[in-house]
């Protein structure tokens, strides 16, 4: 006989749990929007930065250019596809650039630069779309005989 009793006191609470359901719903799905966001824009950071990471690599070793699979007779376009190796799933592609240059010791090096525009699944205030995603990894070119 317990369980048939009801309360009159809990009648006026009764859409209670409904109302603060829709006050905090916006606010979920934004904050669910945002962590979408962030971890897209990590996951394609990541890849933007292995791509720089392959090139300066490839560019790196005079050895490269005749075991990689990436071998073409023009260097410029070897080094953006072994590049553009991971980045088989962006679409656009990646923008690849590459100078050969000395570092701070003296050394020759070579500069490897990734550039990635970023699309968000909307727009945010305080943040342009697209966001320019950009990597530069310099690498110093191993010499051909050892010292």
């Amino acid at each position: 006989m317990v369980g048939r009793f009801h309360s009159s006191r809990l009648c006026p609470r009764r859409g209670t749990a409904a109302v603060e359901l829709v006050l905090l719903l916006p606010f979920l799905a934004m904050l669910f929007l945002f962590t979408v966001d962030f971890a897209r824009l990590y996951y394609h950071y990541s890849i933007v930065t292995n791509c720089a990471r392959n090139g300066a690599l490839y560019a790196s070793d005079p050895t490269a250019a005749t075991e990689s699979p990436y071998y073409n007779v023009n260097p410029s376009l070897a080094i953006t596809n072994a590049a553009l190796a991971d980045a088989s799933n962006l679409s656009p592609q990646p923008v690849v650039s590459f100078s050969n240059g000395v570092d701070a010791n003296g050394n020759p090096c070579v500069d490897v630069t990734v550039v990635y525009s970023f699309a968000t699944i909307s727009t945010y205030p305080g943040l342009s779309n697209p966001i320019q995603l950009s990597r530069t990894v310099q690498m110093r070119v191993v010499p051909s005989a050892p010292n």
